[in-house]
């Protein structure tokens, strides 16, 4: 399912750069000195072939994940029930329940996130920063690399500000209860 969601994913991607390609088209629609205006209708079937491709894969990745996720996670909360109610009476009276609990919800729902569409959007937009970043140094590296650059002096500034002003806001760390393994 994974894979068939990274498939989809990547077709999904392609259509996006369709701006990228149109571009020439446009400047031989819109020229001065020879406008070829019927090429539009071949460019607004292009773009709006593109709009309906990344529509029908966007769809079709979020019921394959989505799905597959929902069926994940609940074989992991039957195994979680499992594996709590065979623990020893001494462990609940160590642990307070609500807190258990919370902690079996939010662990679950943390991997249905990763598993699902959260690790294939990420690979998404991983894959299309890296296309953007060579399409970007094709047009000109002095200004890619100097953009970058900024960009790389800022977060630089923004982690230094970050670690400064956290410290001030964040209480101390905050207890959860660990399921023994077995």
């Amino acid at each position: 399912m994974l894979m068939a969601g990274m498939g989809l994913m990547v077709i999904n991607r392609v259509p996006g750069w369709c701006s990228v390609t149109s571009k020439p088209l446009l400047d031989t629609v819109l020229s001065p000195t020879h406008p070829r205006p019927d090429l539009l209708p071949r460019i607004i079937a292009l773009v709006f072939t593109a709009m309906l491709v990344q529509a029908i894969t966007s769809f079709s990745l979020t019921q394959l994940l989505s799905k597959a996720g929902q069926r994940l996670i609940a074989e992991m909360r039957r195994q979680v029930q499992r594996h709590v109610g065979l623990l020893s009476v001494s462990y609940y009276d160590e642990n307070r329940t609500g807190t258990l609990v919370a902690r079996i919800m939010t662990d679950v729902e943390g991997v249905r996130n990763l598993v699902g569409t959260g690790l294939v959007e990420f690979v998404g937009g991983l894959l299309t920063a890296v296309l953007a970043f060579l399409y970007l140094l094709h047009r000109s590296v002095t200004v890619t690399l100097t953009v970058f650059a900024v960009m790389g002096a800022f977060v630089f500034i923004l982690q230094y500000a970050f670690r400064i002003i956290r410290p001030s806001s964040v209480s101390g760390p905050k207890s959860t209860p660990r399921l023994p393994a077995g």
